[in-house]
């Protein structure tokens, strides 16, 4: 084979490796920078794409992803002189990979070092109390100043939150000596109540049971007074039959007296008996009819033989 041809072939196999090395193709939530020349050229979003071998080259691979950065404890000193170690948890994403790029020179450090700031100029306005009570506040003041200062370089912060708050040993000590304090009160309130409750109860109690006992008594005295009521009634309404009753027999014997048309003998013997029941009585004073003397003289006659 002549040495030309050779050559040839040698040439076209680095054209077509030249080639093939400059199709890429740019996976899901990636972006690449491409420079021409040391220039930037574009960005390629997902997809095929082709770059001019030698002259083009992929300057950075960014990812689009939202991503987490831990960053150390910093130390803070609060507005009423206490020195605490606080360290940041930072949710960022980025949203435009030339600002990402050329914006700033290790943007995470730059995100690390402007988080420690801004961190400690909030929490110098504040006191250890509010601090510890505020968290919300904090991470939502961070998240807004650090938007604002990374938005030139591409990156959106998402989330900012505080992961941990140490304050010094001595204060722990103090603030773990107040919370046994304030749970032994609310120990102390809970069974207070428990016990004024439990005496609440008993109270109630006792007296629903004497309302009970006295509404028993109550309507025991009223069916008691029903009972001797329907008794005087029974009574009265008996006494009531019976004087009917001797009544209706005396009319009775003096109805048939008097259709047995009675002589005067005997008309004379009943007046005679009756002024003897009437002698038997209390009575003093004796009315007696002219026509009965002669027969009282005769009556007292025949007890005097007696």
């Amino acid at each position: 084979m002549e040495p030309w041809a050779i050559a040839l072939i040698i040439f076209l196999f680095i054209v077509v490796m030249l080639i093939i090395s400059g199709v890429k193709v740019v996976p899901q939530s990636k972006a690449y920078v491409i420079e021409r020349l040391g220039a930037y050229r574009e960005t390629w979003q997902t997809g095929l794409h082709f770059r001019i071998p030698i002259l083009e080259r992929i300057a950075k691979i960014v990812s689009l992803k939202e991503q987490v950065v831990d960053f150390a404890p910093q130390p803070v000193i609060t507005k009423d002189n206490v020195t605490m170690q606080i360290d940041t948890v930072v949710f960022y994403q980025i949203t435009d990979a030339k600002l990402y790029a050329y914006g700033v020179e290790s943007p995470i450090m730059a995100i690390e070092n402007l988080t420690a700031t801004t961190l400690r100029n909030i929490i110098g306005e504040m006191e250890l109390d509010n601090t510890l009570t505020s968290r919300d506040t904090i991470n939502a003041k961070i998240r807004s100043i650090l938007d604002d200062a990374t938005d030139p370089w591409g990156i959106k912060i998402n989330r900012v939150e505080l992961k941990n708050i140490k304050p010094p040993s001595e204060i722990q000590d103090a603030m773990e000596k107040q919370m046994k304090a304030e749970r032994q009160r609310r120990e102390a309130i809970l069974r207070a109540e428990g016990e004024k409750a439990s005496s609440i109860l008993v109270a109630e109690g006792k007296k629903e049971s004497q309302i009970l006992e006295a509404e028993a008594e109550k309507q025991s005295a009223i069916l008691k007074a029903e009972a001797e009521k329907q008794a005087a009634i029974l009574k009265a309404e008996a006494e009531r039959q019976a004087i009917l009753a001797i009544n209706s027999a005396h009319a009775e014997s003096i109805r048939l007296i008097n259709e047995a048309n009675p002589n005067e003998g005997y008309l004379t013997i009943k007046k005679l008996e009756a002024l003897e029941k009437m002698s038997d009585g209390q009575a003093t004073k004796i009315v007696i009819p002219s026509e009965l003397q002669g027969l009282v003289g005769l009556v007292n006659t025949i007890k005097e033989a007696k």
